[in-house]
């Protein structure tokens, strides 16, 4: 069984790194904004890409380490 303080520190390790793009990186080339009159959308596809993937490595070492 997973010892719940190691996946809420994990999920807190994670959530971290999410905010860092968000707050740093912002849009990323791929990512599709459309903009007509007063309706604008924004779909950071390029951004998502890239925090699955971190996520993903980090859930692999996890799982190696634990």
């Amino acid at each position: 069984m997973i010892n719940p303080g190691k996946m809420f520190i994990l999920m807190g390790i994670g959530l971290i790194i999410v905010g860092v793009f968000i707050t740093f990186i912002g849009k990323l080339p791929g990512d599709i904004s459309f903009k007509k009159g007063s309706v604008s959308f924004h779909f950071p596809i390029m951004t998502s890409i890239i925090i699955s993937v971190i996520l993903s490595l980090i859930l692999f070492i996890y799982s190696k380490f634990r």
